[in-house]
């Protein structure tokens, strides 16, 4: 399997021990032509990769089975449905000759986005492409339009941690390729005990410093010690300076502390001393920021899960302030720049009813919308509250208004006022649907500098829509709210 993974271009920045993990966990499968591996509505349970021969996805129009695309050796599919946690298959897919794939099983591919990280970006910009595609033939799978937001944001925001860690653990087997090679340099100078005890001191002393983080004073006077320490390198004639300076000093060594070394080590020693330092601080401080991005990407595939609120049923009493969370933690790469963020929750919500992976496409639809509306200036508040029965979630900016014309026709299905490519005309109307069906209702009011959507929401599913049509929930500032639809 190994071999068939490495002509997989998805595959081809990991490493072996990645590629050994991916063989370990995964399943071959061949099919003859015209053999199915995904039947539209039934369950989902895999993530395949296409190695040789060619796929067909179909859908079932009527009582006819209607071509939707095709893919070629080297593609793969189903991580679509399994981060849209969809219930089902929305196509058919179907061997059209021959062929060969690898397959993991659901829990896998969630694993294998913190293992392989290197993929996971490349994953979900497939995702956002594929989910282009599949709307326009499947927009009554209502996910597929937050996936297409969610994918894309996400593939934001995992560039940068990603590229990190691709470029430290490149770093990193060089460091440990030398790291050998310096040890025995040092042990060919023949130390006392008394020299070698000194130098493990110094070891330790260096390590526990560069793991302490720097405040802003030391940030500021470090430029002033490299120069100092720099001065001092050249001074006794240590070889490019320049390239270990940086290391040694965010480990605490400035020019007394080199001093002490020059008077317990040999002075032979000193060049072979400094650099075996250097190897080993810049492997501590490639780990450190491998660590902190791949903590970075288990935030954001911790945030997925819980925003599609997966391995859950579909129906479960949830922390509504969770579901807003994700949905913020899933825009973030949005939610900067001349853009802030105010929460003003209600700790004493219950938790309520809902059909939580639907219900935080209508926190995306309005939360991304109101990010839209600013233009990459002003202020977003999130409020929620409870009354009676119900609560509520309101998500207000101080952008332009919205006309008393749009607003009239803000629930259409595919009215939108943003331009050609850049909106599908039903994230309202998906919203809208999603409240409905769990009770509630949504409710506008707008003026210049101040827009607020309120979603309320009965706190059970057994209470009647009623519950929500009697609940005020006046703005703090008494403005009246306007009914749009109720």
């Amino acid at each position: 399997m190994l071999d068939a993974l490495r002509q997989v271009s998805l595959f081809a920045q990991l490493t072996n021990e990645q590629l050994q993990w991916l063989s370990e966990h995964g399943c071959e499968l061949c099919l003859v032509s015209g053999e199915y591996i995904a039947i539209e509505g039934e369950p989902l349970d895999y993530f395949y990769v296409l190695i040789e021969g060619e796929i067909e996805f179909t859908k079932k129009v009527g009582n006819a089975e209607k071509h939707v695309m095709s893919f070629g050796a080297g593609t793969y599919t189903g991580h679509e449905l399994i981060l849209l946690d969809a219930p089902h298959h929305l196509v058919n897919v179907r061997a059209v000759k021959p062929s060969y794939m690898l397959k993991w099983d659901t829990d896998t591919f969630w694993e294998m986005l913190t293992t392989c990280p290197s993929i996971t970006r490349d994953l979900l910009i497939i995702t956002a492409q594929r989910v282009q595609m599949l709307e326009s033939m499947s927009q009554h799978h209502q996910k597929l339009i937050a996936l297409g937001t969610l994918a894309a944001g996400l593939a934001h925001e995992l560039n940068n941690p990603a590229t990190a860690v691709v470029r430290g653990g490149k770093h990193l087997h060089k460091i440990f390729q030398q790291l050998p090679y310096l040890g025995l340099k040092l042990n060919h100078q023949q130390m006392t005990k008394e020299q070698l005890l000194f130098l493990d001191n110094l070891l330790h002393s260096v390590i526990v410093r560069a793991e302490t983080p720097c405040d802003l004073e030391d940030l500021l006077a470090q430029s002033d010690r490299e120069q100092e320490v720099t001065a001092w390198l050249d001074l006794h004639n240590v070889p490019d300076s320049w390239k270990i300076v940086s290391s040694l000093v965010r480990g605490g060594l400035d020019t007394q502390c080199l001093d002490t070394i020059v008077e317990h080590l040999p002075p032979e020693s000193l060049t072979e001393v400094l650099a075996w330092l250097d190897a080993t601080l810049t492997g501590i401080e490639l780990l450190d920021e491998i660590d902190q991005s791949s903590g970075r990407i288990s935030e954001l595939v911790k945030a997925i899960k819980e925003y599609s609120y997966m391995d859950q049923a579909p129906m479960q009493e949830v922390d509504i302030h969770q579901g807003v969370e994700s949905t913020l933690t899933i825009l973030g790469h949005k939610l900067k720049g001349g853009i802030s963020l105010t929460r003003d929750y209600d700790q004493s919500l219950p938790l309520i009813s809902v059909y939580g992976s639907e219900l935080n496409q209508v926190w995306t639809n309005l939360i991304d919308n109101a990010i839209d509306a600013m233009s990459g200036q002003g202020q977003i508040r999130i409020r929620t509250a409870q009354e009676n029965k119900c609560v509520l979630v309101e998500i207000a900016n101080n952008g332009p208004a919205i006309p008393p014309e749009i607003q009239e026709r803000i629930f259409e299905p595919f009215f939108t006022t943003k331009g050609v490519g850049q909106g599908t005309g039903l994230g309202l109307v998906i919203s809208y649907r999603i409240v409905e069906k769990h009770k509630g209702e949504i409710r506008l009011f707008s003026e210049p500098g101040n827009t607020r959507f309120q979603v309320i929401l009965p706190i059970s599913l057994a209470e009647t829509i009623s519950e929500c049509h009697q609940c005020q929930f006046i703005p703090s500032d008494n403005t009246t709210m306007q009914f749009i639809h109720s």
